[in-house]
């Protein structure tokens, strides 16, 4: 069987210097907030280019309290609107709905599944604070025309990356381009951690200071609390193998362009959609999804050929049980592509010879 994504093979790339960064924060003796977690906020941030980085637990946190500081700022109020893809995971909606925010729900572009950047404006409102703009699968948004957007009417963007680390658009990273950005370190990640982790990226020096506080019970000096805060620390051990897999992520991402690109170019069945590019660096193949029709068909075949795939994602947030409140919301496109789209395995370590399975079981599919 090829595997949608195997972890162990893609982390035994850096096995030597793991277990090195292992041993080093073992024998530190410091465990939280220490050493290794200045030094990786300080490299993620020079790599995405911003000035601060803000380790947190995962990445919902980070966009959790993106949206919390705002609020403890006075820059958002409860009830206040968002505006974002809906098609994205859940994540993106829940950190709205856990600040007490209203999710605006925008159509995606059917060819690149990012937010229709043409249909945000007719969806502001007096009550709209923000911008959720999330690069999904790996693919960076058309920023520049949220950012002159948001600063027609006074919003404040904020980037779900958690798909998109490296991704390029316009000469800047993914991180990069709002007020603030919220990172997935999950496992299965471009940049993976070997457990949950997460980091917010900003330039607002504020913003970064509230966070810092936020993340640790509200506390900037220990026993001391100026807000009610959480704990939400991106901890020792996971930082130190960020840091080792950052050195790697470039390379990585090539890699897994190459492997985008060989599909693109030699997947021909005219009942597989293949994703559409803007440009080559914009997109970091977090994941290369297809639609097909017949998905079900199409997946038990694959399948039944010892191919692996995965749906990102088979259910929209508004059709979740979780918010029965926007069921009846009118979204064909989105719920086109959750009807349709699946995952085919993509990887910085999958080899040729799987590939070259992948493409032929494909295009025999009939």
């Amino acid at each position: 069987m090829i595997s949608f994504l195997d972890l162990k093979k893609i982390n035994s790339q850096y096995q030597s210097e793991l277990k090195e960064a292992f041993q080093r924060v073992l024998e530190s003796g410091w465990y939280i907030l220490g050493e290794e977690v200045a030094l990786f906020e300080n490299e993620f941030a020079k790599y995405c280019g911003v000035k601060h980085c803000v380790g947190v637990a995962n990445g919902l946190d980070a966009l959790t309290l993106i949206f919390r500081a705002y609020k403890e700022m006075g820059k958002i109020r409860d009830g206040d609107e968002v505006i974002v893809p809906a098609n994205t995971y859940i994540a993106s909606i829940l950190s709205i709905t856990e600040n007490n925010l209203t999710p605006i729900f925008v159509e995606p572009d059917i060819n690149t599944y990012n937010i229709d950047v043409k249909r945000i404006e007719e969806n502001i409102t007096f009550k709209t604070k923000a911008i959720l703009p999330v690069h999904l699968y790996g693919q960076a948004v058309e920023m520049d025309f949220i950012n002159t957007l948001a600063k027609k009417y006074g919003l404040i963007v904020i980037e779900d990356s958690a798909q998109a680390h490296g991704a390029i658009y316009k000469g800047k990273k993914a991180g990069a381009f709002g007020n603030a950005s919220g990172f997935s370190f999950y496992p299965g990640k471009n940049l993976g951690a070997l457990g949950d982790a997460g980091a917010v990226t900003t330039d607002d020096d504020r913003l970064a200071e509230v966070l810092r506080s936020i993340r640790n019970y509200g506390s900037y000096k220990k026993y001391e609390n100026q807000y009610k805060g959480i704990n939400s620390r991106l901890d020792e051990l996971q930082a130190t193998f960020l840091r080792v897999k950052l050195k790697y992520l470039d390379r990585d991402n090539e890699n897994r362009r190459n492997v985008a690109y060989y599909y693109l170019n030699n997947i021909k069945n005219p009942k597989i959609i293949l994703p559409k590019v803007k440009d080559v660096f914009s997109h970091v193949w977090h994941l290369f999804v297809v639609r097909c029709k017949e998905r079900n068909k199409f997946m038990e075949y694959l399948s039944k050929n010892d191919i692996q795939t995965l749906v990102h994602y088979p259910i929209p947030p508004h059709k979740q049980m979780a918010y029965l409140e926007w069921n009846k919301n009118d979204l064909p496109i989105t719920e086109l592509i959750h009807r349709e789209v699946v995952s085919l395995p993509i990887s910085p370590v999958i080899d040729s010879d799987e590939t070259d399975k992948i493409v032929d079981v494909i295009n025999k599919y009939e």
